[in-house]
């Protein structure tokens, strides 16, 4: 093996255990149980999910829209929505602080926060 490859080599190693290490913090589930629903910079529900009932509700937007909101078993997903794409439903499951669900049409956003439920 010349230098070169090897050099090469070590990079290639330095640059996946890097890659690997920043996607274990990011997508590292949340410890947190308090989640936050905000549309167009203002909480509409803040909630702890491990005292919350199974259930679904609808948030709609002003200039037009729905989300569908399913809360089971302390778990909170976009369940269905009516935005051309369906980013907020294809998110899934909230799983990390870093990664929020997000509906850029009806500028919605569901993120896990600190602070006492309501």
């Amino acid at each position: 093996m010349t230098k070169g490859v090897k050099i090469c080599l070590a990079a290639v190693i330095a640059l996946f255990i890097a890659v690997a290490t920043a996607s274990y913090f990011i997508l590292r589930p949340s410890e947190s149980t308090m989640v936050e629903i905000v549309q167009d910079n203002k909480v509409l529900y803040t909630f702890d999910l491990s005292k919350e009932p199974n259930r679904t509700f609808r948030i709609d937007y002003s200039g037009g829209g729905w989300n569908e909101i399913t809360i089971e078993n302390g778990q909170i997903t976009v369940s269905d929505a009516d935005c051309p794409d369906k980013t907020c439903v294809k998110t899934g499951v909230l799983r990390s602080e870093t990664i929020p669900i997000v509906c850029l049409p009806h500028k919605l956003i569901v993120r896990f926060c600190d602070g006492e439920g309501s």
